[in-house]
């Protein structure tokens, strides 16, 4: 089980080193390796620019977002009043993740104004619905003139990865200029570990934060390999176990008739879906439990034309949730797929039953934490590597169990959603284990803190 405060206590933090406020290797060979960086960037636009332009055609956003990434919209951001902490992750899962942390920070520290980043569509939308009020940016292409340009507009004092994205050039211009990086939530794959220990010696330069706040003591462990003092490295637990709300969350009124229209007919909701999970959950719905009201929710909603094509080649027609919204009866023995964003944790509060996706494929698996929290019975396929610390946490406590192909997911479909008692069992201890692991929050912000936090942010006010 993982480590966590609430679940035995953790020890005394270490002392770390002082931050980070200036490049640890300015010699002219680590130049030059970042200007060769820079022109291989430069060379990708040039030589791919094709590509970028059938891209940009073919999928809605993406030019938005590429044109954000080399820095559209920095002149509309507002001058500081405040010493500003940028909080980035990537996209949706980590931006979720911070929930707790941003509260905290302001809680704790009321005079810091902590502004978001994100990198992908989806993860500023969520952090721009999650998160009023507060200022949320994209982050920049990784060039050095547009990471230059990103930090004069947004001026943090202190910056603060959730997980791991590290990006050289980032990280040599927040040195370059006195922006100490931390790294909270941490966690590195194995595929990802092998990657770095190969290239440890070029980039993308671990040795150019300050602070690596590790999910476990394995994660801790591999950060340590890449050549990072470890005594800038210290366990704090996994901060999604404080950011998920535990407990039922109650949908709107309108919501619940939409996906629920009839109170006797279950419901299996599949959460966070990949190409072809859709097809297969409806084909294995219909065969394992024809009665049941099956709601995709993909990933991506921009794939949802696609979904309803595939859908319909097989026979199987489906109804858009934005559809109902207009007008359209609901018909309740066709899958609901929902093609909106930020209402996936609502959309669980109304299953009997969750399948949580990009798990049937090689993709890692997405956040399984968010149903159990809020008591359903949890499956999910054979490839959840992104998250196998809290999947291994589920299946300990027998909250959820794990299918292994389409004719297993069939097979637990019909048996679970013909055993409401274990259904009832297997939340109830979903909602155990996850408030057991409760506390990081607290240990990454006392890490931040003792880094000198409010010390950093109160010499750039004066600086």
């Amino acid at each position: 089980m993982l480590s966590g405060s609430a679940a035995g206590g953790r020890e005394a933090l270490p002392r770390f080193p002082p931050a980070l406020r200036a490049d640890p290797d300015p010699s002219f060979g680590r130049s030059a390796l970042h200007a060769l960086y820079d022109l291989a960037w430069i060379a990708f636009a040039v030589l791919g620019s094709p590509w970028l332009l059938w891209k940009s055609l073919r999928t809605a956003g993406f030019a938005r977002m590429v044109r954000e990434r080399l820095g559209q919209g920095l002149a509309a951001v507002p001058r500081a009043t405040r010493p500003r902490v940028l909080v980035h992750g990537v996209s949706v899962g980590e931006v979720k993740a911070a929930r707790a942390l941003v509260e905290a920070l302001e809680e704790r520290h009321p005079g810091l104004e902590v502004v978001l980043s994100c990198t992908t569509n989806t993860g500023l939308e969520v952090a721009r619905a999650l998160y009023p009020g507060h200022l949320c940016v994209r982050f920049p292409a990784d060039l050095s003139p547009v990471v230059r340009r990103f930090l004069r507009h947004v001026d943090p004092a202190l910056v603060i990865l959730v997980e791991l994205e590290v990006w050289p050039n980032f990280l040599r211009e927040c040195n370059r200029e006195g922006r100490p990086v931390a790294v909270v939530n941490g966690r590195i794959t194995r595929e990802s570990h092998a990657r770095y220990l190969a290239f440890k010696r070029w980039l993308p330069e671990f040795n150019r934060i300050s602070l690596f706040c590790a999910q476990s003591e394995e994660y801790a462990r591999r950060f340590g390999m890449l050549g990072i003092d470890g005594a800038r490295v210290c366990v704090t637990g996994n901060v999604k176990f404080d950011g998920v709300r535990i407990g039922p969350v109650v949908p709107d009124a309108e919501l619940a008739r939409l996906v629920r229209p009839l109170a006797e007919r279950l419901v299996l909701v599949a959460g966070s879906t990949h190409e072809p999970e859709e097809l297969l959950l409806a084909v294995a719905a219909r065969r394992a439990a024809p009665a049941a009201r099956l709601v995709l929710v993909p990933r991506h909603p921009v794939r949802c034309p696609e979904i309803v094509e595939r859908l319909r080649a097989a026979g199987i027609g489906c109804q858009r949730l934005t559809e109902l919204r207009a007008g359209a009866r609901v018909d309740p023995e066709r899958p609901l797929l929902v093609d909106t964003i930020g209402e996936l944790e609502r959309v669980y509060a109304l299953a009997d039953l969750v399948f949580v996706g990009g798990s049937l494929v090689a993709h890692g698996g997405q956040n399984m934490l968010e149903p159990a929290a809020q008591g359903k019975a949890v499956l999910f396929g054979p490839h959840v590597e992104n998250f196998d610390q809290e999947a291994a946490l589920l299946l300990a406590a027998g909250a959820c169990r794990t299918v292994a192909d389409a004719a297993a997911l069939e097979r637990e479909l019909a048996r679970l959603l013909a055993e409401p008692e274990e259904r009832a069992r297997m939340g109830q201890a979903g909602i155990q284990a996850v408030a057991s692991q409760r506390g990081a929050t607290r240990q990454s912000l006392e890490a931040l803190e003792q880094l000198g936090l409010e010390a950093l942010a109160s010499e750039r006010a004066n600086g």
